[in-house]
């Protein structure tokens, strides 16, 4: 296999996916010595076979909203592997997705599910409505109609959905109770659910939390304690929020927050008091960021990206490509010592080359950010069984896996210099899994 002529060959029947295009390139690179020691892979088309998704459905979603006026959107669910699992992913309600964002996202699921050792396989959804200023019962009919095209593809042992971004604890209830209507049953086909109808304990802060202690194992590895070290964080929803709370648990110093208009920097840092009102201003009042600003008194920064600002660590948790080459030269030019990725793929090929060309600690996210669907899977277990572990026994598996995670991209990621590439780790041990399991299954 020749990476770039596979790759050539999907940007041919596949053009104008370069998102998709990107993710898939990543992991071709990655991979492809390992690959071409097996022939059997060769002789079987593998690698075709798991860059190209098993099922796509795409559909019209027709809602109303509260003026009486009647809206189009479009849905979608890619079902990319299920060789280890039943499919396992997010919805994202978003104006900007589309096939190749969905593609990608689900392409990187794949190998971030095999990772985590639990037995799911990889998928993506959702579709370009935006949440954002529409009223609760304008979200809930929205969500009622998706399933209603949806519902016939999924259930708990075919396909799991589970949040993503603009689908938060709000949406997955509503998608999970017409799911509940028009299958006549209840079982675990969502999680991200409520803790009053079958949520796990620790999944709200499940991806926030894992990447940190990701990043702890690989500060460890370098004998470097977190405490007292200022951290870039990028976003200001769901992960972004829960890295900060373990951040600021472990004695670290959050000092940048963002959204899509901009960013704050509090150089004293974000505090408890702090963090639990970016809280109550994303998830109750829906506000912007720059409202942290005008409260705390400290610099706002409209329509940029924290990524020049000086700190130890940097953890981007808001959406892909934000970190471009020149991000990413300020970055090591500032003395970061680590990024870890708590969103998925947020730095571009040409960042990630800066960073390692510099050996600094880099933690792709199908590795650190991993701790989102890990818990997502113990919520199918705990579902499965028919019981709820305490918040005690989730994270201790929590911290369980992301060292599992973090120990195979080491062994299989570090070169002969040993700075380990955590990228070629984190695709290699995740490859091999789905790769070895594909084969086992023949031809189908």
């Amino acid at each position: 296999m020749k990476a770039e002529l596979v790759l050539e060959d999907l940007k041919r029947r596949f053009p104008n996916e370069p998102e998709y295009h990107q993710a898939v390139q990543e992991v071709l690179e990655s991979i492809e010595e390992v690959y071409n020691q097996h022939p059997e892979f060769e002789k079987a088309n593998l690698i075709e076979r798991l860059c190209i998704p098993e099922r796509i459905f795409s559909f019209r979603v027709t809602w109303v909203d509260d003026k009486g006026n009647t809206h189009t959107n479009m849905g979608y669910r890619i079902q990319h592997c299920n060789a280890i699992g039943p499919y396992k992913g997010g919805l994202r309600l978003h104006a900007s997705v589309n096939l190749s964002i969905l593609k990608f996202l689900a392409f990187e699921q794949t190998f971030k599910n095999s990772l985590t050792t639990l037995p799911m396989g990889g998928a993506k959804g959702g579709s370009d409505f935006n949440p954002k200023g529409k009223s609760s019962a304008e979200v809930m009919r929205f969500c009622q109609a998706f399933m209603l095209e949806l519902w016939r593809n999924i259930g708990p042992d075919t396909d799991v959905p589970a949040g993503d971004i603009g689908v938060g604890g709000r949406e997955v209830g509503y998608f999970f109770g017409m799911y509940k209507k028009l299958a006549r049953e209840f079982t675990g086909t969502f999680t991200g659910k409520g803790l009053t109808f079958g949520g796990s304990l620790i999944r709200p802060e499940a991806t926030g939390y894992g990447n940190v202690y990701f990043l702890l194992e690989m500060l460890k590895t370098q004998n470097i304690d977190i405490k007292g070290k200022k951290c870039l964080v990028s976003g200001s929803g769901n992960v972004a929020q829960y890295t900060c709370e373990k951040l600021i648990e472990l004695g670290a110093i959050p000092v940048t927050l963002s959204d899509s208009n901009g960013y704050i920097y509090d150089p004293e840092g974000i505090t408890t008091e702090k963090l639990e009102y970016v809280k109550e201003l994303k998830e109750l009042y829906r506000g912007r960021i720059s409202e942290y600003a005008e409260t705390y008194g400290c610099k706002y920064v409209a329509n940029a990206r924290p990524w020049g600002e000086k700190a130890d660590i940097a953890l981007p948790s808001a959406t892909q490509n934000e970190i471009n080459g020149e991000d990413a030269k300020k970055i090591v030019a500032n003395g970061i010592i680590a990024v870890s990725e708590g969103a998925n793929m947020p730095s571009t090929p040409e960042a990630i080359e800066v960073f390692q060309q510099a050996k600094i600690l880099y933690a792709p996210g199908k590795a650190a950010n991993a701790g989102g669907v890990s818990v997502s899977g113990l919520e199918m277990t705990q579902n499965s069984e028919r019981i709820s572990w305490s918040a005690e026994e989730v994270d201790e598996k929590l911290k369980s896996i992301m060292q599992n995670i973090h120990e195979n991209c080491v062994k299989y990621g570090t070169e002969k210099d040993g700075y380990v590439n955590y990228v070629k780790g984190a695709n290699i041990a995740g490859f091999m899994k789905v790769a070895k399991a594909v084969m086992a299954q023949g031809i189908v």
